[in-house]
């Protein structure tokens, strides 16, 4: 007799956060790890931010929150919604919550039955899954290619479509791929969806501002999806605050209000401070962290230019994101420093040991033959990884 859960067994381990131990056990020994596994942006908070957060101490914002969130921080997201992307929604349709990572599980646990099937182009980011099977459904993966940005197609969608369908789940940005949907290849998605009105949408946002192709495109802003799509967002990535864990969702309000039923029931409402901090962050023009988003497409534009340079890499141009996501599976079977590359498993592993590079195999994200790295990392940090993971493929 197992002492552990079914559920906690069979449940992977994150492959990000894995990767980023096995980093950090390497630095300990004294090894030089150049870490371009997490998804964190290497910036600090903005000081308005942190300012807003002080303050808020001083102000003695040290209580127990509602559940669902602050009143002014749902109004600062409706304003937010309405301002960058044209979706109006009132306050019983807003849930905050403890990260973008609880507004996803919120979701998963209230709509997903036994035996409930999710659609998931890959790749996708690594806990969806997971978050799908912990609730006993069953995630339908939707294979994509770099000669299709990494995008899925109507024709895709449609032909994964069963009576058993009961969520699409995507990103744009995404992660890994950092490819962008168009507002057109949304409708092309949306197309097919009306022909099966059962089926709810789940859009998630996170990497919404960290796009480097023009307006972000949301589900949720065509009319005739406004009623059957949850839309994630937060504000780890776009404002540099991956510690202060507040994401939050805006949908229908018959799924906010079961949102909130459930986070009651788990961790109740989201940190006092973190809350606080956010107000400001979301009522300021989102023009006060372009920096970050222009500094992130340089970094985009070097890692591209000296992976040209690396055999066997092949890449999509990342239009989002701070994520490339390249295909490795020309090194499959081969014989590197001694070391059989079977995988992308093998191949990250080897980098990490060899190059000291830390990357994050794709199989994670549903695509075995590709390796995700990360550029949220310094421009120095980037042109010398570069330069050790072409020495040790060379």
């Amino acid at each position: 007799m197992n002492l552990l859960s079914d559920r906690i067994l069979n449940m992977s381990t994150s492959a990000t956060l894995e990767m980023a131990a096995k980093a950090r056990e390497l630095r300990a020994e004294g090894k030089d790890i150049i870490g371009l596994s997490l998804g964190e942006p290497d910036f600090n908070t903005p000081d308005y931010i942190k300012e807003a957060a002080i303050q808020a101490i001083h102000d003695n914002y040290s209580s127990y929150t509602p559940v669902d969130g602050y009143v002014e921080l749902k109004d600062a997201i409706i304003k937010k919604f309405k301002r960058d992307n044209g979706l109006t929604y009132n306050r019983s349709q807003i849930v905050v919550s403890t990260g973008a990572k609880q507004s996803l599980a919120n979701v998963a646990a209230i709509l997903i039955n036994k035996g409930d099937e999710v659609i998931i182009p890959c790749p996708y980011w690594v806990s969806y899954a997971d978050l799908v099977k912990l609730n006993d459904g069953i995630p339908v993966e939707v294979p994509t290619t770099i000669a299709t940005d990494f995008k899925m197609t109507p024709e895709q969608l449609e032909a994964a479509i069963t009576p058993k369908t009961k969520m699409l789940w995507y990103s744009s940005p995404c992660n890994p791929s950092g490819s962008v949907y168009s507002k057109e290849e949304l409708r092309g998605l949306a197309d097919v969806l009306l022909k099966h009105p059962h089926i709810i949408v789940v859009s998630d946002e996170i990497y919404e501002h960290i796009n480097f192709v023009g307006k972000h495109a949301s589900m949720a802003g065509f009319e005739d999806m406004y009623d059957r799509t949850i839309t994630i967002n937060g504000v780890s990535k776009a404002f540099a605050m991956t510690g202060w864990r507040i994401g939050y969702m805006g949908g229908p309000e018959i799924f906010a209000r079961a949102c909130n039923k459930m986070q009651g029931q788990i961790t109740s409402g989201a940190n006092s401070i973190a809350q606080r901090a956010v107000i400001t962050a979301l009522n300021e023009s989102p023009s006060r962290v372009q920096f970050m988003i222009d500094e992130f497409k340089v970094r985009r534009d070097l890692v591209l230019d000296l992976l040209k340079d690396v055999e066997g890499f092949k890449t999509n141009i990342p239009e989002g994101a701070f994520y490339v996501f390249p295909n490795i599976s020309y090194y499959f079977g081969k014989t590197l420093r001694g070391k059989t590359i079977n995988n992308a498993a093998d191949f990250s592993l080897y980098l990490l040991e060899e190059a000291l590079v830390a990357t994050v195999d794709g199989g994670a994200f549903g695509n075995p033959d590709c390796i995700r790295l990360s550029y949220a990392a310094s421009q120095d940090q980037i042109v010398e990884a570069m330069a050790r993971i072409k020495a040790a493929v060379n």
